[in-house]
């Protein structure tokens, strides 16, 4: 019975080990990256806008549609007066209630209505383009910080790692120096090592605690924050060649986007300031209902005067402006400059987006090769420090050379975590540039 209570007792304890060590799994740059989608201010206050932006789409709309007010009164005035008048009613008290409403349609104003239409829907659009490319900055920065801590992290294994291997020589200076088998400047040498490299460390850790702390403040966490992620990263493969980048660029590119809808709304803008150069018609229909009372003080109650009105009315209303100071004149030239500014700016921002990618994909390419290469080195440079390391132990190998191959190693080890950090960021860059950047929508 008791061999069956601790075979219980042991498999609990697994399995709570096993869901801790579940619940401790480093976050991935997706799940930081969904995290920050849900959390991040700027995130929220990019989709806000974006939402109010889409209101536009009702006012395109109102500018079809009549308008109607409704309007109330009620006053009550009294008065009080000597005369020897034969004709005056003397004091009296008058209440008066009005009620009316009032339609007002517009049947023509010169196509403003139409192009009022296409510019409402414009700026809508130019929302939703102005909010996905602030989201996809967000994004990328986010992403960029990830990356970062990641790069620290690793980082720091190498200065620790670096510190470990100065440790051991250290201490095995320290016993050589004290059996008579190591001079004064060997171990002097192995101390300031250690010491160096123990420096480095304490860096790389304040390194890491920064990169930390800017990454929960983009996840809108509190920046001291526990906060694990994998300590390394994969860059994908490009399924693109340079015009096939370009291409995509000048079709998703939110940053264009933005640049081709300010064109837009400038030439929707332009028709709506020609308007004004021909007429108006408008439909105006209407209803005034009005009760008044007049109160003679001290008479008989019969002898109070009443009365009822109602009247309605309906009509077309013409109107042209036929001169008003050329103030028409001046802003339908400034539309038109508007307009081809804006047509200009697309045209600069299409041909400066074509030159980045290019330039970005040259930059991706020579830092793969820099990464491969680096990779070699650090391959080799293990396998050198491997062969000092063992010359030293037998005494073939001089204290200055081991260091020498140990910080040839940690150099060539910090070169290739730089090197993939580079290219990974730059790979973020191409998928921002070619409008591949995940937002949740």
């Amino acid at each position: 019975m008791r061999v069956i209570v601790r075979a219980f007792v042991w498999l609990v304890l697994v399995v709570v080990l096993a869901s801790a060590a579940v619940g401790q799994e480093p976050l991935t740059v997706e799940h930081v990256v969904r995290i920050g989608l849900e959390n991040n201010y700027s995130i929220q206050i990019a989709r806000n806008s974006a939402e109010a932006a889409g209101k536009n789409r009702i006012r395109s709309r109102a500018e079809f549609l009549p308008t109607v007010n409704a309007s109330g009164g009620y006053t009550n005035s009294s008065t009080r007066q000597e005369t020897n008048s034969r004709f005056s009613f003397g004091d009296t008290d008058d209440r008066t209630a009005t009620a009316g409403v009032e339609l007002n349609w517009t049947l023509f104003n010169g196509f403003k209505m139409f192009a009022e239409r296409g510019r409402y829907e414009a700026l809508a659009k130019l929302g939703e383009y102005q909010a996905r490319n602030a989201i996809e900055n967000t994004v990328v920065a986010i992403t960029r910080a990830y990356f970062t801590l990641v790069q620290q992290e690793q980082l720091l294994d190498v200065a620790r790692r670096t510190r470990d291997i100065s440790k051991v020589r250290l201490e095995k200076e320290e016993i050589r120096n004290e059996l008579g088998g190591a001079s004064s400047t060997d171990l002097l040498n192995a101390r300031v090592a250690f010491n160096s490299d123990q420096a480095a460390l304490i860096d790389r850790e304040l390194q890491v605690t920064l990169a930390r702390q800017d990454l929960n403040v983009l996840l809108a966490r509190a920046a001291d924050e526990p906060l694990d992620v994998s300590h390394q990263f994969d860059i994908p493969d490009l399924p693109m060649d340079r015009e096939q980048l370009i291409a995509a660029a000048h079709d998703n590119n939110s940053e264009l986007l933005v640049a081709q809808q300010n064109k837009t709304v400038a030439d929707k803008l332009v028709g709506s300031e020609r308007s004004p150069f021909l007429p108006n018609v408008s439909f105006r229909a209407g209803l005034t209902y009005t009760d008044r009372t007049q109160d003679i003080i001290g008479d008989d109650p019969d002898s109070d005067v009443t009365s009822e009105s109602s009247v309605g009315s309906v009509g077309l209303v013409a109107s042209w402006n036929l001169f008003n100071g050329g103030r028409d004149k001046a802003d339908y030239d400034n539309a038109r400059i508007e307009a081809v500014n804006r047509h200009l700016e697309l045209r600069d921002a299409a041909n400066r987006l074509t030159g980045v990618v290019s330039q970005t994909f040259e930059t991706y390419q020579k830092q793969l090769q820099l990464a491969a290469l680096e990779e070699e080195n650090t391959q080799a440079a293990r396998q050198n420090l491997q062969l000092q390391q063992d010359r030293y132990q037998l005494g073939a190998s001089s204290s200055l050379e081991f260091r020498d191959a140990q910080v040839s190693l940690s150099r060539a080890e910090v070169s290739l975590i730089v090197a993939r950090y580079q290219a990974r960021i730059t790979r973020l860059e191409i998928d921002r540039l070619t409008g591949r950047i995940d937002i949740g929508q």
